[in-house]
């Protein structure tokens, strides 16, 4: 297999765009998946793995047992120093590869939703993601405000869990709210019911905003009910992934003990 090694290279230029831009993504309906795991959560759940990427490092280990198993995918050997350039972690595995990704997914469940209004951070949306698909979470619903969730910051904290829900982007949640037929919970400072004391055993859709800013009023007002979770101690609020942790399982728990979930 030949080895890239100019950063010349066409191929070289297509996936650097792809990596630092969400345009980009848009446009060539990939994303950058780094490393096996996420390789093995994509191939695992059906996603079409589009090309194979090596670092001259990996060629001859993790690179021959990955072009072996996925013989019928085009795949690419770059120099060292070219994949480090690349990849966007410090410490590259010197594996990766492009998958097709679907920002209009079918809905995939009607009992269990995560609504995010204009969530910023990669890291908060990755860990909301990664706890919603363990919490058992189907469909989550980004506004057109948030952050690429096919980033490879956001893949990298997601550590899989893309796979297992069903991802809108870009959203309008006046509209998503409307569709849910069970009941939908905004998550905020004031809301009205403690978390604890508000029935969720049934279906629910939980409804959370920015980081600094929270649920814009608007949203917050359409919501069925407007939950708060109790802080007795000095802080006035919790990390947007916390709080989002705290809530899905609190409904996780409220379902085990109704038996209706184990």
């Amino acid at each position: 297999m030949d080895v890239i090694a100019s950063s010349a290279n066409p191929l070289y230029k297509q996936l650097h765009k792809l990596t630092e831009s969400a345009r980009a993504r848009r446009q060539q309906g990939l994303a950058w998946l780094d490393g096996e795991h996420l390789l093995e959560m994509a191939n695992n759940a059906g996603y079409t793995l589009e090309r194979l990427l090596l670092a001259e490092s990996a060629l001859n280990g993790i690179g021959a047992h990955w072009r072996a198993r996925l013989s019928a995918t085009p795949a690419n050997c770059f120099s060292d120093t070219l994949f480090r350039q690349l990849a966007p972690v410090e410490t590259p595995t010197g594996i990766a590869g492009l998958v097709r990704i679907d920002e209009s997914p079918e809905v995939k469940g009607q009992e269990f939703w995560v609504l995010l209004e204009n969530l910023q951070d990669p890291g908060n949306l990755g860990t909301i993601l990664r706890t919603a698909a363990a919490a058992g979470v189907s469909d989550v619903w980004l506004s057109r405000g948030c952050v690429d969730p096919w980033s490879p910051k956001v893949l990298r904290a997601g550590m899989g869990a893309h796979f297992l829900l069903a991802i809108h982007t870009g959203r309008d949640l006046f509209e998503v709210i409307g569709q849910f037929p069970g009941k939908t919970l905004a998550a905020t400072l004031d809301g009205s019911t403690d978390l604890f004391t508000e029935e969720l055993s049934g279906s629910c859709a939980f409804i959370f905003g920015n980081e600094g800013a929270g649920l814009s009023a608007e949203l917050s007002a359409l919501a069925e009910q407007r939950i708060r979770i109790p802080m007795p101690g000095n802080m006035e609020s919790l990390n947007a992934a916390a709080a989002a942790a705290i809530c899905l399982y609190e409904h996780v728990r409220q379902k085990m003990r109704a038996g209706t979930v184990r």
